[in-house]
């Protein structure tokens, strides 16, 4: 379908703000008060989040009276070589104004907890310097108009990420998890490289989406399926990073060293969102290839219940949700495996929500504990926190699937997706549905563990915390606002079976114009009666997961159940499956062994031994073999000369 273009100022100024408070706050911070640089920082991202409401805003206007609109923004010429062309511009559809408002919104509350969260170290500028950056960072990915500035972006946010993981450098620990998840998103990102270098060769110098469009497909440039494939599992692989998927989502974990708050920016609505947001806005290129579809879907299946797996016996606050997040982004890939790419937005919505809330509701838990994050050495905070527990629960409820709560709305959106959509060409992936309840009830299961542990009961902790555990004012708002969100943000994307024509899907009649041509391949099924069955299903599973929590959990301390520490199966969750450990035995230490080879053998001995060392002894000898004749007898020179001039007319 047609999309008309509109011209706009705005979107260069919601991106360059961020950066502009994270350069003033990079060079002058240190020598300012804590005051100005939190009114810089955050009247950095609390501007961007206006400017984005007001385009937003433009682009609805828009949106009534033109089919499919979008703003667009042309900055400057990048580069331009041979029929190479790429420019530095921006486009707001419909698709970039639900990831700019969620990003832009949710990194405000963010930024406003980090305030209470990170008033005591010393690094404060440094830390908001960062965070402003990795916003400028994620901004530039969801408004860049074409695959190469979508890049630059997608390779800040990865920067950035490492910087604030490892923002507490001196504990080599933390300096480790950050150096990890920088080397781990690498590989992926070298992927999306070779993805671009063959877009490149068939798109002759263009890489703008619009363009890359009729690019792909049967009246475009690349047609061949084989070489779509390809081009779509190389872009897959570098979501497997960004958004931590099987097999390169071990670096998510361990991102947990950083501050809460980067925790809830990175897991919620931010990075880990980058992957999916990716292969929404390349629908175009994945719909046509089925088998890479396929692929795409049972990853994000198997990702799902593997990460929640691991979650059920975590007892690192911070851990169990990191998991959590790993095991929902594999609910919105396994959307966009079937084609449900609305479905899969839908989510990633709602988990931001939600997911926000938690993770700075447990960075309150941690703040109030003196940084313990064990919920073995927890229970009863409820007295104490009771604003972060009541926002706490209530993104459990919205998690889990409670109706009617957000992400009751979304994952049963995805769920009954994944059921009733059927590749023209296959059988349906109903062994997927399966999968995902399964992972649906471990969910349930695992977050309200995590909050009957912490919040009800008996306090298991010492004393000394307990009387001194406290919450803080600024802390709360971002949370009582995010609960809000992780409640009610789900009506904007209400079923048309529960709708009743009186509630409105809004948001897929917003993406409709953006997923236009998913119903090429794939169909949408509109069984009310099987909707409601499904929906049934879901429910009843999550309020299995939810009231088997209960009953192990909350009870006093000395009737908690003992974990099965001798459990085979106790094990292989506690050690995640000994995925770290098998990666370490096949990659990291054969790696750490070639890297010692080469620099023993190459770097000391070759480029050191006989390129440096031993060009200089050369250069050495021949200066003392020369240094030898030129001795200053003046007999010796005139011998000399007379035998040259003899050898030369003898030559002669």
């Amino acid at each position: 379908m047609p999309r008309e273009l509109f011209a706009t100022d705005l979107l260069p100024w919601i991106i360059v703000l961020p950066l502009l408070g994270a350069v003033f706050n990079g060079l002058f911070g240190a020598r300012l008060s804590k005051r100005t640089v939190t009114a810089v920082a955050i009247g950095a991202v609390v501007g961007s989040f206006a400017l984005s409401v007001a385009a937003v805003w433009r682009l609805i206007e828009l949106h009534d009276t033109t089919p499919n609109p979008a703003l667009v923004s042309n900055v400057w010429n990048w580069l331009t070589s041979g029929v190479l062309t790429v420019d530095v511009s921006f486009l707001l559809d419909p698709l970039s104004a639900v990831m700019l408002l969620v990003v832009t919104g949710v990194g405000s509350l963010i930024h406003l907890f980090s305030v209470g969260y990170m008033h005591a170290d010393k690094a404060y500028w440094r830390y908001f310097c960062y965070l402003n950056l990795f916003m400028f960072s994620m901004l530039l990915l969801i408004l860049g108009k074409n695959l190469l500035v979508l890049f630059v972006g997608w390779e800040g946010v990865g920067v950035c990420s490492y910087l604030l993981i490892g923002f507490w450098y001196t504990d080599m620990d933390k300096a480790i998890a950050g150096k990890k998840a920088f080397i781990v998103n690498r590989i992926g990102d070298f992927a999306v490289l070779l993805a671009i270098f063959i877009l490149l060769f068939y798109s002759r110098g263009t890489l703008d989406f619009g363009q890359l469009a009729t690019t792909v497909g049967p009246n475009g440039a690349l047609q061949d399926t084989g070489t779509i494939t390809l081009v779509c599992l190389l872009l897959f692989a570098g979501a497997t990073g960004k958004s931590a998927q099987i097999p390169l989502y071990v670096w998510l974990p361990d991102a947990m060293a950083g501050p809460t708050p980067v925790s809830a920016l990175i897991h919620a609505a931010t990075m880990v969102t980058a992957g999916v947001y990716l292969m929404a806005r390349m629908n175009f290129m994945f719909v046509l290839a089925p088998d890479a579809m396929t692929v795409i879907a049972t990853v994000g299946a198997l990702t799902a219940l593997f990460a929640a797996t691991i979650a059920l016996v975590q007892n690192d606050i911070k851990k169990v949700l990191a998991y959590s997040t790993v095991s929902q982004i594999g609910f919105m890939v396994l959307a966009v495996g079937v084609g449900a790419f609305t479905a899969a937005i839908f989510h990633l919505m709602t988990h931001a929500f939600f997911k926000a809330c938690l993770f700075l509701g447990s960075g309150s838990v941690i703040h109030a504990m003196h940084h313990e994050q064990d919920i073995r050495h927890m229970g009863g905070l409820r007295k104490k926190l009771p604003v972060t527990a009541v926002t706490f629960f209530v993104s459990c409820l919205a998690i889990a699937g409670v109706p009617f709560l957000s992400g009751f709305f979304s994952k049963d959106e995805i769920l009954f997706r994944v059921f009733t959509n059927a590749y023209t060409d296959a059988a349906p992936l109903t062994v997927l549905f399966f999968i995902g309840l399964l992972a649906a009830l471990c969910t349930a299961f695992y977050m309200f563990r995590l909050y009957y542990l912490t919040f009800e009961g008996e306090y298991r902790g010492d004393h000394h915390t307990w009387d001194h555990a406290h919450e803080e004012r600024v802390m709360n708002i971002p949370l009582i606002v995010l609960a809000v969100l992780a409640a009610l943000g789900g009506l904007l994307g209400v079923p048309e079976g529960l709708g009743f024509g009186v509630f409105p899907n809004v948001l897929e009649e917003w993406l409709h114009g953006v997923f236009d041509t998913v119903g090429t391949r794939y169909t949408l099924s509109t069984d009310h009666a099987l909707e409601y069955t499904l929906m049934t299903i879901s429910v009843v599973v999550a309020l299995a997961g939810m009231f088997t929590a209960r009953h192990l959990y909350k009870r006093p301390a000395d009737r908690l159940p003992a974990a099965p520490t001798g459990a085979f199966w106790h094990r292989l969750l506690t050690n995640k499956w000994y995925v770290d450990e098998a990666y370490h035995f096949l990659f990291v230490r054969p790696f750490m062994a070639l890297a010692g080879f080469t620099h023993r053998v190459l770097d000391v001995k070759l480029i050191d031994g006989v390129f440096v060392r031993g060009s200089a002894k050369t250069v050495g000898f021949i200066g003392d073999a020369l240094r030898r004749v030129q001795n200053g007898d003046v007999q010796a020179y005139v011998t000399a000369l007379v035998v040259g001039v003899a050898l030369l007319l003898f030559m002669l």
